[in-house]
């Protein structure tokens, strides 16, 4: 049994670490001739030769400035997915420990929420940022995607878990409710934090139909919707589209690095099944 087990691990990594060992094996190569001899083959997943070119061609790219997309990409993920932390865990500790009979008809609003399509809102959004003015803008791209349901609900069930003694005894010392929340429950909650962090980054980092939707020029378009602009100017050099690739997947790899260990802590404590 657990020789079949490590066998089925070794095949899902395998699977799951593939296409990334032949992306960054591809980009490695500065061959284009050499690349398309060997793909398709066991070859195209080992590196035969080690050359940063198809790097320096991408980051170079005189008409497909990279670093200015790196910098709207970053600018938008890290507003949307800092301000929606603060906002998605102050509003759902309102709803676990705040006053009145609202709360319990705001968290059925919420999880309703969950059933509705993204994808079924979008037209009406976009009539909406359009009479704003905001279209080809960042704040376009940040501030419709602020709040999530899904973050209050996984706020909530943690905030709801907190021992009532220790949020009375913060009442007794004279504590108000905005203060309980940023000196004990939002410290505590560094497990949620974190799985909610990492989730709405992979979500805002990898969004491409809203952006290519409400972007128009270099100036704010993300790396997801530049990724399918450069593969169709450069659909014959495998080497460039794969450094793109691969200088695309690095941040989303580092913030995982950073923040596993207080996602795995969430997933394991919070009830979150993955």
């Amino acid at each position: 049994m657990k020789l079949v087990r490590m066998i089925l691990g070794v095949l899902l990594t395998l699977l799951i670490l593939g296409p990334l060992m032949m992306m960054i094996s591809i980009s490695l190569n500065p061959d284009e001739a050499a690349i398309n001899a060997i793909l398709g083959t066991a070859k195209a997943f080992i590196p035969t030769a080690l050359s940063l070119q198809n790097y320096k061609e991408v980051i170079t790219d005189p008409y497909q400035p990279f670093m200015r997309y790196l910098f709207n990409t970053l600018f938008v993920t890290i507003c949307t997915v800092g301000l929606g932390v603060l906002v998605n865990s102050s509003a759902a500790f309102a709803l676990a420990w705040g006053h009145g009979t609202y709360r319990k008809f705001y968290l059925a609003v919420i999880i309703a929420v969950f059933v509705i399509p993204g994808e079924g809102l979008l037209i009406p959004l976009i009539l909406m940022m359009s009479r704003l003015g905001w279209l080809d803008s960042y704040q376009v791209q940040i501030v419709p995607f602020i709040a999530s349901a899904f973050s209050i609900f996984l706020f909530y069930q943690f905030f709801s878990k907190i021992p009532a003694e220790l949020i009375e005894a913060a009442r007794i010392d004279g504590a108000h409710l905005p203060t309980i929340f940023l000196k004990i429950a939002l410290p505590l909650s560094k497990p949620v934090i974190a799985t909610t962090a990492i989730l709405g980054f992979l979500d805002v980092w990898n969004s491409y139909l809203w952006p290519s939707m409400v972007t128009r020029g270099v100036e704010y378009r993300p790396l997801s919707v530049a990724m399918a602009a450069f593969f169709g100017s450069q659909q014959s050099y495998w080497g460039n589209v794969s450094a793109f690739a691969v200088l695309m997947a690095l941040p989303v790899i580092i913030v995982f690095l950073i923040f596993q260990r207080w996602f795995v802590a969430s997933v394991i404590g919070s009830g979150v099944k993955g």
